[in-house]
């Protein structure tokens, strides 16, 4: 069998077999997140690559060979083509993807759904939206439904429910197959509500990596590179986690030279000496959208079709061109959204309230001071107690509590997968010191659980 995988698929193909537990794996994992480049949770079962051509047989890769390699070979041009160059390629792009079908568009304060709404609205598509928000937390939805109202499409505004997680946690496991921990897909809580929603989603994951500067020098050194990658990747209280998994398991080694030599050679393997912006890049697009992002658009696809327009090969191969000066600070779809509907540009920029992508320059002292000072008597005085983080809505209160310990203390494969007395520490450390700090840990550890019983349920 012949098989192409896409430069940024949006899904994973394995390959292999699931025999042998890859533990070092699983510290990355643990301490990331992610699985880094084609690891998973076992040794003998592997991820196709990247832009790839691969001819298969049955669960061996018979042969393989790159087709695309990252890159930044800019082309000079005035900045205005550049923008009529992306209006017209993202267009092309969703118009293909979602011809004439309803599109289901999910909104946010930021760019990159904006920038759809922008696109749809103009190519006259039929477009339903949605946004939502925590229980007792802040009002997420605001800007998205300023948005909807602007471009008139119909809009439903959601509660993500306390403790939505657990009665549908299996299942939320076998979607997503235990490979992100479980305080990212706040999507599973409303996958219900999609199915009469429209015909297809029109999803802008990666927007923001692609149309932005990666906040470098662009001759910085590779070692340089190295070292800030690291700590991009590392999850707050990760290598606390990656760290004593890789004792409790006496790995060979050190966990945190493992863990830089890894990054290390795939940095190597990019080989973009002229730009470290651009090498930074295409390693988060390599690495962290596959194995991150684009493991829980799993959620999305189980109701509906999904289409990712920043992941389109085209869009990857015109980022390559563009001069690394008109990518800083989202400049071209800023551009881009100021063209086609002055109106969404008036809406204020959520990273820069109050101020809108026509003056979002003046965030900044001393303009941007009467609403620091708001938003600090808001935070100590009004929404002191609002939920804002997914592990509070998850992980807290007294039946949250219930639901956490079981799995973590009465799932027997689990206790015979991860030593019970380093599983009881994070968890103590979890409640009694630092909610924000052991979330990441916490959650892995439940994720793992999970996973333990997938294993156990295929083996009977």
């Amino acid at each position: 069998m012949n098989l192409r995988t896409s430069i940024i698929p949006s899904k994973s193909t394995f390959v292999g077999c699931k025999n042998e537990i890859d533990k070092k794996a699983i510290c990355i994992f643990a301490a990331t997140g992610f699985f880094l480049d084609q690891d998973t949770y076992f040794k003998e079962l592997k991820v196709l690559k990247s832009a790839f051509d691969y001819s298969l047989d049955e669960q061996n890769i018979v042969s393989e060979n790159c087709y695309f390699k990252w890159h930044y070979s800019p082309i000079e041009r005035p900045f205005e083509q550049v923008v009529n160059e992306f209006a017209i390629l993202f267009e092309t792009i969703i118009n293909e993807q979602v011809g004439d079908k309803k599109v289901i568009l999910p909104l946010s304060g930021g760019l990159d759904s904006r920038t759809q709404a922008a696109a749809l609205l103009h190519l006259k598509k039929n477009v339903v939206s949605y946004s939502y928000k925590f229980e007792n937390g802040l009002n997420e939805t605001y800007f998205a439904q300023k948005i909807a109202q602007v471009c008139q499409f119909p809009f439903e505004k959601w509660v993500i429910p306390e403790g939505y997680l657990w009665k549908d946690i299996e299942i939320i496991a076998t979607i997503n197959q235990c490979y992100t921990e479980f305080t990212h897909p706040r999507q599973a809580a409303v996958v219900n509500k999609f199915s009469n929603m429209g015909d297809v989603f029109c999803l802008g994951h990666w927007g923001d990596v692609l149309f932005d500067d990666m906040k470098v020098d662009d001759h910085l050194s590779l070692d340089a590179q190295v070292d800030l990658m690291v700590k991009k990747v590392l999850k707050k209280g990760g290598l606390i986690l990656g760290r004593k998994l890789w004792e409790s398991w006496r790995l060979e080694g050190d966990f945190d030279n493992y863990l830089k030599e890894r990054i290390s050679f795939l940095l190597k393997e990019i080989d973009i000496p002229s730009n470290a912006n651009s090498q930074i890049r295409a390693f988060k697009s390599l690495f962290w959208a596959p194995r991150w992002t684009n493991v829980n658009l799993s959620f999305f696809e189980s109701v509906k079709p999904i289409t990712l327009p920043y992941f389109d090969n085209r869009m990857c191969e015109f980022i390559c061109s563009v001069p690394e000066k008109y990518l800083l600070g989202r400049q071209i779809q800023i551009a881009y959204i100021k063209m086609r509907n002055p109106a969404l540009a008036k809406i204020a920029w959520q990273d820069h309230r109050p101020f809108n992508l026509y003056n979002f320059h003046w965030n900044k002292h001393p303009w941007n001071l009467p609403y620091r000072m708001y938003k600090k008597i808001d935070r100590e005085f009004i929404t002191k107690n609002k939920v804002v983080n997914n592990y509070e809505n998850q992980f807290l209160g007294i039946e949250n509590d219930e639901n956490l310990r079981y799995w973590l203390f009465d799932n027997t494969s689990f206790i015979n997968f991860i030593n019970p007395e380093l599983t009881k520490e994070i968890y103590d450390k979890f409640k009694n010191e630092d909610h924000l700090k052991y979330s990441h840990p916490i959650s892995t550890l439940l994720t793992l659980s999970l996973f333990s019983k997938l294993i156990s349920d295929e083996k009977v």
